[in-house]
């Protein structure tokens, strides 16, 4: 199976555009009626199509910032008053005929795909252009994960995950970010991340090999300070270890799941919850 890791950034954004995008809408309408609308409900929309309204709408907005950036063009600086933007989304949107809507949608994907592979080498170094490109189509990916993927479940590991570490030495005031988390230090951090995919895994396995396979919910505060305790006593070298070890073994999991597993409702919450909303609950901002 192919590897979803790319040291190059212009090949792993394309990815998304190519492959987590390119499919979402075809994930999400595997959900029954009820689940797919209990999801987007979730994500504080009414339909579906007004959630990819708001996901189109920053397309179109960032793609013109990064064409104009890397074409050496003005643009419009502007400061956001996100909440309005999202609305002023919506109801562009809300009278489109729906398969009109939906080509649309197509449409804009493909030609952001086709823009950003012409672009200008040297624009993919540009700290604008990339925060663009991550906000809308890689973190926005993660924000609105209605239905998990084999391909955003696995670069979140082997991207966001492998640098977690790294990040974590970058942050400026530890004290705070160690606060906010609930844990003393590092060890601790990290100790509460290995603890859930070791459940995450357990529970998926089971129900892999058992269809019948049953699990008790933990009590999330409980099962956190248990780890904390067990990881408090450990070295940071033995810590990071089992954290890199672990990691591999996730990526393992989730590289030879059948392709059926992402739509098990009970595997796929797990791999969202697991790896990829655990890692926006906690990232490590410098």
């Amino acid at each position: 199976m192919e590897d979803i890791m790319s040291n190059n950034y212009k090949e792993r954004a394309l990815k998304f555009l190519e492959i987590e995008w390119a499919t979402y809408n075809e994930r999400f309408n595997r959900w029954p009626a009820e689940e797919g609308l209990k999801r987007v409900h979730a994500q504080g929309y009414g339909r579906f199509r007004d959630m990819l309204a708001h996901i189109l709408a920053w397309w179109e907005e960032g793609m013109e910032i990064i064409l104009a950036i890397a074409e050496d063009r003005e643009y419009a600086r502007k400061k956001y008053d996100f909440d309005a933007f999202n609305a002023e989304a919506v109801a562009k949107y809300k009278d489109w005929d729906g398969a009109e809507f939906l080509a649309h949608f197509e449409k804009t994907r493909q030609n952001a795909v086709g823009s950003l592979k012409s672009m200008d080498e040297t624009a993919w170094e540009n700290r604008r252009v990339r925060a663009w490109i991550n906000g809308i189509f890689i973190h926005h990916a993660r924000e609105h994960l209605v239905a998990s993927s084999r391909f955003l479940i696995l670069d979140t590991l082997q991207n966001e995950w492998s640098r977690y570490i790294e990040d974590l030495g970058k942050i400026k005031d530890k004290k705070a970010f160690l606060k906010k988390q609930g844990v003393e230090n590092f060890r601790e951090m990290l100790g509460h991340v290995i603890g859930w995919w070791e459940e995450g895994e357990r529970i998926i396995s089971g129900i892999l090999h058992d269809s019948n396979f049953k699990w008790q919910d933990r009590d999330t505060d409980a099962f956190n300070a248990e780890l904390i305790v067990k990881y408090r006593e450990l070295s940071d070298a033995e810590v990071q270890k089992k954290f890199e070890n672990k990691r591999q073994d996730m990526i393992r999991l989730v590289k030879y799941l059948p392709e059926g597993a992402f739509t098990n409702k009970d595997i796929e919450g797990w791999l969202a919850a697991d790896v990829v909303e655990h890692f926006d609950e906690h990232a490590a901002h410098a």
